[in-house]
């Protein structure tokens, strides 16, 4: 099989609605069934984030144009294995030894905030790519699509800057920063299922 630029495209969008789903899954587990183990979603996410790195990065080398875009998703995937990465190998002895070491609770948190960082960070890569593509339908009479895209993509770049910045309580109980993170990997699934077949 031959992985051209329209199929290398395809299937990156449906690598991030994918992904979409699965946070979504996790966010639902995480409120209703905080003691459900979510290493299964992990070990899935990890899969999904690896071949949405190879096929964007495909899709980049190919495209004649909006590389910015395309560079900006397959970096995204990246730093969300890192992040996935951190969860799945370090969070449970970290907390495991805060049960039986004095004094450790600090170090465990700063691993929390730092997969939280990382996956700030790959929330505005993706948030750049969906103005980049947004912009693009815009330019090619999708208005709508194109509008809301851009609006949502700078909305989650915005508030997920700021929770690199910040820390993820910046908001407050409000989840700003993780909703238009996974709103805005949904529209930019559509906006690259809307492109144009040419690259």
């Amino acid at each position: 099989m031959e992985f051209t630029f329209k199929r290398s495209a395809q299937f990156t969008a449906l690598l991030l609605l994918a992904a979409a789903i699965t946070q979504a899954v996790y966010t639902a587990l995480y409120i209703s069934a905080p003691d459900v183990s979510r290493l299964f979603l992990w070990g899935i996410e990890s899969f999904l984030f690896l071949m949405l790195a190879a096929f964007a990065g495909s899709a980049m080398v190919q495209t004649q144009k909006l590389h910015v875009g395309w560079a900006a998703i397959a970096m995204s995937a990246v730093l969300n294995i890192v992040q996935v990465g951190v969860g799945l190998t370090m969070f449970g002895p970290f907390f495991e030894a805060v049960g039986n070491v004095e004094g450790l609770q600090p170090a465990a948190m700063s691993v929390v905030a730092y997969s939280f960082m990382v996956y700030n960070a790959a929330k505005v890569l993706i948030a750049l790519a969906a103005i980049v593509f947004g912009m693009a339908a815009l330019n090619n009479g999708s208005k709508a699509l194109g509008g809301v895209t851009v609006l949502v993509g700078v909305v989650a770049m915005v508030a997920n800057t700021l929770s690199m910045a910040l820390g993820r309580d910046f908001s407050g109980e409000l989840p700003i920063a993780g909703a238009s993170g996974v709103l805005v990997t949904v529209l930019l699934a559509i906006a690259l299922f809307s492109q144009d077949n040419d690259d």
